[in-house]
């Protein structure tokens, strides 16, 4: 391997080029028109414009995506995370056309992508798993029977995709068939896959992950959890490790099912296994995410481990280096996604040009971003802008330096998450850790956010 394109944009298109230049690789940047003065086209070696701004015309483009490999010589290719790094299909093109994928092989994203598939893995590998038979539906009536067996509420899901597309949850038989028709073209829409599966809705559970890394040669190690419980409508806002509710017992339980559950999936990358965790002390599989992912930097900063840089050497075919004996928790971290989105407005979109981005600095301060003064950011895409990850040695000192920078902060005038995250942080629920995935929907349809957070501008 010599030259990586980064099939990717933005905060993880920079990130992917850091580790590339670290290891001595050239690197290629594509970019979309209206990606044009974005920061990764400068620090690459080279780009090549792949079309317009919306992202079917360029990012998710897979023959232009081909095309920007073939006119720049590239042999590997970096997908980031979204876009096409879950896409199959390109996956195993590249792979005919002789061009390293980085990531686990086109079978692996199949078997792993396919929801009832994983499901399936997951129960073989001893793994604990939602209610649910594992069986793809298209029509609504036998749908709806699965339902009555399994009793409500229950979530109605795609087979394919994530990012919480293609989800309906039902507490009763009474919308059942219009949701899932809705359901149905959302998949179809986002993945191309129509079929849906259906599984008992756990209510009120905080979101697990565990962050894996695995090569070639069977070797399979896990980093460690991460509690991704603070959530908008299914899109994470704080991510934090070691997860402040897990006692040992349990942090070795899940750590050791999403090895074995990727070891039976002959999975060789890194990827996150996802859990739901009840307040019953349950634990729940939900999917594997076949990438890196947005919150990597969080095991990176626990462990010491360089990610990007382990994931490109493992598609090397080269062996790990470490063992899991060798992998250790160094303190507490958490990440705060800082999104040009306005928590007065329901978090509507702010797009539009930077004139003020100044991020903190100081100890135990990190931030991923592809941001600076005068950026214009495009309507095109997802709207973060920057990932604030703050280390210490425990969570209450973390919460003391996340406030500190978050007050250093400034972006203007565009608005952005920061007033939410000083607002959370504080809040009695996540400081005594009884929040669950549902609680800022639910202070939202409350109505309970915006003043207090509007006082926090």
């Amino acid at each position: 391997m010599k030259r990586v394109l980064i099939a990717n944009r933005g905060e993880i298109a920079v990130r992917i080029i850091r580790a590339c230049k670290e290891l001595g690789l050239e690197t290629v940047a594509v970019y979309s028109t209206a990606d044009k003065d974005s920061l990764h086209v400068f620090l690459a070696d080279s780009a090549v414009c792949i079309g317009p701004g919306p992202t079917p015309e360029s990012y998710i483009n897979i023959p232009r995506i081909l095309s920007a490999i073939e006119i720049s010589g590239a042999d590997a290719v970096h997908p980031g995370y979204g876009f096409l790094s879950e896409n199959a299909s390109f996956a195993r093109l590249c792979e005919k056309a002789s061009v390293t994928f980085i990531g686990p092989s086109s079978d692996a994203i199949d078997r792993l992508g396919d929801k009832i598939q994983a499901k399936k893995i997951a129960l073989e590998a001893k793994a604990p798993v939602v209610p649910g038979r594992i069986h793809a539906f298209f029509d609504p009536m036998e749908a709806i029977e699965e339902a009555r067996q399994i009793g409500y509420p229950v979530v109605l899901k795609a087979r394919s995709g994530g990012g919480g597309k293609g989800i309906y949850i039902l507490m009763s038989e009474e919308l059942f068939v219009e949701r899932f028709y809705q359901a149905q073209q959302e998949a179809k829409k986002s993945f191309g896959d129509d079929a849906l599966y259906v599984e008992k809705f756990i209510q009120n559970p905080r979101h697990i992950e565990v962050q894996i890394l695995a090569d070639k040669h069977g070797t399979v190690l896990h980093l460690f959890e991460r509690d991704c419980t603070s959530q908008r409508r299914r899109q994470k806002l704080i991510e934090e490790a070691p997860s402040p509710v897990l006692t040992s017992q349990e942090r070795n339980y899940v750590t050791q099912s999403a090895v074995r559950l990727c070891k039976k999936a002959g999975y060789n990358s890194a990827g996150t296994v996802e859990f739901l965790f009840d307040q019953d002390r349950t634990f729940y599989f939900m999917e594997v995410n076949t990438r890196i992912q947005v919150e990597h930097c969080v095991s990176e900063e626990l462990t010491g481990i360089d990610l990007i840089k382990e994931q490109i050497k493992v598609s090397m075919g080269e062996k790990l280096t470490i063992a899991q004996e060798d992998i250790e928790m160094r303190g507490a971290v958490m990440e705060f996604r800082i999104n040009a989105e306005d928590p007065e407005r329901n978090f509507l979109p702010s797009p539009g040009k930077m004139d003020l981005f100044q991020p903190p600095l100081g100890p135990n301060i990190r931030i991923d971003t592809h941001a600076f003064n005068g950026y214009t950011i495009p309507p095109f895409y997802d709207s973060m802008i920057a990932k604030l990850i703050v280390k210490g040695k425990n969570r209450e000192e973390v919460l003391k330096t996340a406030s500190r920078a978050l007050d250093e902060f400034f972006v203007g005038p565009i608005k952005t998450t920061i007033p939410f995250h000083k607002y959370l942080i504080c809040h009695q629920d996540f400081t005594d850790n009884t929040l669950t995935i549902n609680s800022i929907d639910k202070w939202i349809e409350e109505g309970l956010l915006s003043n207090k957070v509007t006082a926090l501008v």
